[in-house]
């Protein structure tokens, strides 16, 4: 049985700037992502990581090299309602998702597209706004709710299209810290009990920590890739890459390079008061 969600490769992708020249977003990325897995992907701004997550949901296409969703070639012009189907899309701004007047009116515009039965509609609005914790909710307007609430809904209406894998966009940059916890929450929930595939884009090295993987990228590249421990022990490189290590890495890094026999892949404040 083939477990691999996501398959790239020898993915390339070059756009055009404003000057006419040709810019390498994306090279030469091979890349698996199995069933069910939660991977993060970090870098900085113009290191690829958008531009392949919107190859995951066939926005973007390849200029040399493939992506494959569950063994369908975005490339294939047949495939590309079953690709948007089986990987949907969170972006950053929740207010770019959100179409209706009502919440759970909005919830149902995916499937409603999808020419899903209204009784199945019904069922699956329903079940989404209860996984996402939304349900009382349901006949409020979408533009009086929280940044983080508004995203939740976004997710719903995601979840509602009923995919197996769901991309999101750095979904929590726009959001204040009570927010980002109640996305990443929902995240980890459609992860952990519905089995759902993640591929969750951030800067937000804390946002990285339970996942089971970690791709870091540069200038188009995978240029580290393993556990969060595995990623984040490695504080020169990731430092090198210009991103930051969870706040606790660092105090473990810093006690390191005072003399304090100290592991360097310690990532929660209830690792270090273990070790204390």
């Amino acid at each position: 049985m083939n477990d691999i969600m996501i398959k790239a490769e020898n993915l390339t992708y070059d756009y055009k700037s404003s000057e006419d020249k040709t810019n390498m977003a994306l090279d030469n990325v091979n890349l698996e992502i199995k069933k069910g897995e939660f991977v993060v992907i970090l870098g900085h701004n113009g290191s690829g990581k958008s531009t392949l997550a919107k190859h995951i949901n066939a926005l973007l296409l390849p200029t040399k090299g493939n992506l494959y969703v569950k063994g369908m070639d975005t490339l294939d012009e047949d495939e590309l309602w079953n690709i948007r189907s089986t990987a949907g899309m969170v972006f950053q701004n929740p207010d770019n998702q959100l179409v209706a007047t009502i919440v759970e009116e909005d919830v149902a515009f995916g499937p409603e597209n999808q020419g899903v039965e209204p009784s199945e509609i019904r069922k699956r609005v329903d079940r989404v706004l209860e996984i996402v914790e939304m349900t009382k909710y349901k006949e409020h307007a979408p533009h009086l709710l929280s940044g983080g609430q508004k995203q939740r809904i976004a997710i719903a209406g995601v979840l509602a299209m009923n995919p197996e894998c769901i991309i999101l966009d750095e979904p929590t940059a726009m959001l204040d810290p009570s927010g980002r916890i109640e996305v990443m929450e929902t995240i980890k929930r459609l992860n952990k009990n519905e089995g759902k595939t993640i591929v969750h884009i951030t800067h937000y090295m804390d946002e990285a920590v339970d996942a089971d993987r970690i791709l870091v990228m540069e200038e188009g590249k995978i240029v580290l890739e393993g556990t969060p421990k595995q990623v984040f022990s490695q504080v020169e490189k990731m430092k090198q890459y210009g991103l930051d290590i969870p706040q606790v890495t660092e105090l473990s890094y810093k006690l390191k390079n005072k003399g304090i026999n100290i592991p360097l892949d310690i990532l929660t404040v209830e690792e270090m008061v273990k070790l204390i």
